[in-house]
């Protein structure tokens, strides 16, 4: 085998060792940093809101998500760590959303008790009774 031939082949290994490097660190996607601080501010929001007190079991399921998406990170399992992550996000925001219908609900119900009261004071004060 001469030194040409030699030098060829070399020159083939190492473009395809360059080539196989750069696939390899092709197919690992980055990490959802942007979804993944969306699921953690949509869970501090529905802290905020007091999910755990109206909706524990969306915020824990949003919990969840989110510890089996930094699981995946750190897996480097990227596609899955996103789906995890707006898994985490969704339900979040539904323990927001249903905490929110529930304390509106109690305003509307206090309301309703309210007005009640109202009207019959209305009615005693004016002599009618019903």
């Amino acid at each position: 085998m001469n030194a040409t031939s030699q030098a060829h082949r070399l020159h083939m290994a190492v473009g395809l060792t360059g080539v196989l490097m750069l696939a390899a660190c092709a197919s690992v996607p980055p990490a959802p940093t942007a979804s993944l601080q969306a699921a953690q501010r949509a869970i501090s929001t529905a802290e905020r809101a007091e999910s755990g007190r109206y909706a524990p079991e969306e915020l824990s399921e949003a919990r969840t998500h989110l510890a089996s998406a930094d699981t995946a990170v750190k897996e480097q399992r990227m596609i899955m760590a996103e789906r995890f992550a707006d898994e985490s996000r969704v339900e979040a925001e539904l323990a927001s959303a249903k905490t929110a219908d529930v304390k509106a609900k109690a305003v509307n119900d206090e309301m309703t008790r309210s007005n009640g009261t109202l009207i019959d004071e209305m009615q005693r004060n004016s002599g009618d009774k019903p």
